[in-house]
């Protein structure tokens, strides 16, 4: 697949339909480099997923029956504000562990919601079987073309930006945001892939040669929690790890809660655990940048829960 006028097509497809959102050049957080940071969780319904939605939606015809998507949370509430937006039906999947201000962000958006028991796995099974039974289009929430073109436009659009840093460090959960990286740059960046341990699909993958089940747990599990890597993502992030352009790591709850911590006391940016598990990479060591090296930092998604403000 031609990536690049992919990802080209698509971020000039939903122009309009996305914010542009700001990049922030600061230090602090106790590192002794200035760092780049793109704020997405500023985007449409609180996370880089709007992106690829609307891509998703705007690129195909829907049916009759309209669409039907699983989500973390995060995936679900874009799903369903696009549709709004564009006057299709929708029905969104999402397990307990959503978290009340996910379900409730989704709920709010006119979305036929469906809180099922378990985890996204869970929530997947049954909108699959919804969308044999109905005839509703899947909107998968990391492993189609049109989604990973999609949040491509996030890097695009940053480049635009002037982005300069050699390095990009990028939270990791069924893989489409990172998956879009690794197409837009296409080796021209060093992706550095940061996942919770206790949540790890892309690192696991990496370890065994092919995608494998992992089990699911943590802060961030429910926008970080896919069981199994995206078979997109696995393919380009495997040539680019074998190409030295890849870095896969891990970092712990513990991590992510103080990176979490100090997003708010230093730059009163308020993000959910996943938004904050890039930014972890740095503040806990685990990724330590050569002398140098320019390193930016996505922040991908902002629906903390509960809501602080509800």
């Amino acid at each position: 697949m031609d990536w690049t006028t992919e990802i080209k097509a698509a971020t000039a497809r939903i122009t309009g339909h996305t914010q542009v959102t700001p990049v922030l050049q600061c230090q602090g957080f106790g590192l002794d480099i200035p760092i780049e940071i793109k704020l997405e969780q500023m985007q449409h319904t609180g996370s880089f997923k709007a992106r690829g939605a609307f891509n998703t939606l705007l690129s195909q015809d829907i049916p009759a029956a309209g669409l039907v998507a699983a989500s973390g949370g995060n995936h679900g509430a874009a799903v369903a504000y696009a549709a709004n937006r564009l006057g299709h039906r929708a029905r969104i999947y999402v397990p307990e562990m959503a978290g009340p201000a996910k379900i409730a962000l989704i709920r709010n958006s006119g979305a036929d919601l469906q809180v099922v028991p378990g985890a996204y796995a869970n929530a997947l099974e049954l909108a699959q079987a919804y969308e044999q039974e109905t005839g509703a289009m899947q909107v998968h929430a990391y492993d189609a073309p049109a989604t990973v073109a999609g949040q491509g436009s996030c890097f695009a659009e940053w480049q635009e930006q002037g982005l300069a840093a050699d390095t990009v460090i990028i939270a990791v959960g069924g893989g489409g945001l990172v998956g879009g990286a690794l197409a837009w740059f296409q080796g021209a960046k060093k992706i550095v892939a940061v996942e919770p341990a206790t949540s790890c699909a892309l690192h696991a993958a990496l370890a065994a040669g092919t995608p494998v089940d992992v089990e699911v747990s943590g802060v961030a599990a429910n926008a970080l929690g896919a069981r199994r890597i995206g078979t997109i993502c696995f393919d380009l992030a495997q040539q680019q790890h074998q190409a030295d352009k890849l870095t896969s790591l891990t970092v712990s709850d513990e991590a992510i809660t103080a990176a979490q911590s100090a997003l708010w006391r230093e730059r009163r940016l308020l993000v959910e655990p996943a938004g904050a598990t890039a930014l972890a990479a740095l503040t806990c060591g685990a990724y330590q940048p050569a002398p140098g090296e320019k390193v930016a930092v996505l922040l991908c998604g902002g629906n903390i829960a509960p809501d602080p403000l509800g």
